[in-house]
């Protein structure tokens, strides 16, 4: 045992050259990122991208068991550039708080079963500095998550939701009844039915208001919505009504082009849009249909708010992490592995169960997001104080 100690300690001694320190005084630093702390990095980000690797090809194993049938049916180039393309990368980014968890517990209890902790807290590296580095990865995984999940990955989602709905399980909204929404201030649309597979509303009309009079009344037996232009709608067999006081005029027609700014996607909402959108288009859109008094976005703010506040948990799993393993105990590595599992399940089972709050009501989707992080963080410290009391 004092032989490992020895040894653990010349090679911490050799990782520390990047500082400048004379026993028992504290440390001085000579250079801002020193050997000891790439040394942490470079275990840190290589076991969190290999756990990653080797989790997604489990997940990739048991998906492709699941929808065989639907792989064999779709042309190989949609599954592999449409779906898995997506697919990986998204299931990634989500799990990311497990892989962190399981990265830091790994290789930091295999540094303390071999000594290696003991002998930089013994050769004057504080608690507290050990933890720089810990902190390093974190930022660079927060970094990396935060891109993926607000900017790179919701555009390919589209891709991977249209080719489950193709071949998997049509998920998308085909047509809705009684649609009846607030185009822009003072101008409300109604759908007495539309039909999204051929893009077409029956039963339409626009009232416009001066406060609260109506001003005017465009009616139409049905709509067209032009995919190829944005906001252009078709109206057949219309009538327009404009009212001035006790005066009514009327204009007929068989055909008419118009310009109404709202889109099919606006008023028929699958269960999965949300995650097709970036962070400003999130922002942009729950905006617009809060104006149009659409209700149900919930699902919307939640996303955003998940995306926050899953940069924030790379680092507070990595000092629950840390703290949790950085000493020896009898159980080694399989205990520290199997309580850092249970606490990851249980951090992504918390963030569903609050999520659940936001959508029947009793909270904000803002403070319905940040609870587990609260509440974990609040966890991280307890165990931080006890860990760096050696």
């Amino acid at each position: 045992m004092n032989r490992r100690i020895t040894r653990a300690r010349i090679k911490c001694r050799h990782l520390a050259k990047g500082f400048r320190f004379r026993l028992p005084r504290k440390l001085h630093f000579k250079n801002p990122l020193a050997i000891i702390d790439r040394y942490i990095l470079k275990k840190f980000l290589g076991t969190y991208f290999l756990a990653t690797a080797l989790l997604l090809l489990v997940i990739a194993m048991f998906d492709t068991t699941e929808k065989l049938d639907a792989f064999l049916t779709a042309p190989i180039k949609e599954t592999l550039f449409d779906y898995f393309a997506s697919f990986l990368p998204y299931f990634a980014n989500m799990l990311s708080p497990l892989f962190v968890f399981i990265s830091v517990i790994f290789f930091t209890t295999k540094l303390a079963d071999n000594s290696e902790i003991i002998a930089m807290l013994s050769s004057g590296i504080t608690f507290r500095r050990l933890l720089r580095p810990y902190m390093i990865g974190a930022a660079i995984i927060a970094a990396l998550t935060f891109l993926l999940s607000n900017y790179i990955i919701p555009p390919t989602n589209i891709d991977r939701i249209n080719y489950t709905n193709k071949y998997v399980k049509n998920k998308a909204v085909a047509y809705g009844t009684d649609i009846q929404l607030m185009v822009r201030p003072g101008e409300v649309a109604y759908f007495s039915r539309f039909d999204n597979t051929i893009k077409q509303g029956f039963r339409f009309s626009l009232d416009k208001f001066d406060g609260k009079v109506l001003v005017s009344r465009l009616t139409a037996n049905s709509v067209v919505y032009d995919t190829t232009r944005m906001y252009h709608w078709r109206l057949n067999d219309y009538m327009i009504r404009d009212f001035d006081g006790m005066n009514e005029k009327i204009r007929k027609g068989t055909n008419l082009d118009s310009i109404i700014p709202i889109e099919p996607k606006d008023f028929l909402i699958s269960s999965s849009d949300q995650e097709t959108l970036t962070t400003p288009q999130l922002s942009d859109y729950i905006e617009k249909q809060k104006m149009r008094g659409v209700a149900n976005i919930k699902n919307f703010e939640i996303e955003k708010e998940k995306r926050i506040a899953q940069t924030a948990a790379a680092f507070i799993l990595t000092l629950i992490g840390m703290s949790l393993s950085s000493k020896k105990v009898k159980g080694g590595m399989g205990l520290n592995i199997g309580i850092g599992l249970a606490l990851s399940f249980s951090y992504i089972l918390f963030s569903t169960i609050t999520s659940s709050f936001a959508i029947n009501g009793y909270t904000s989707p803002a403070v319905a997001m940040e609870i587990p992080n609260v509440v974990y963080l609040i966890i991280g410290i307890v165990l931080y104080r006890r860990a760096s009391k050696f």
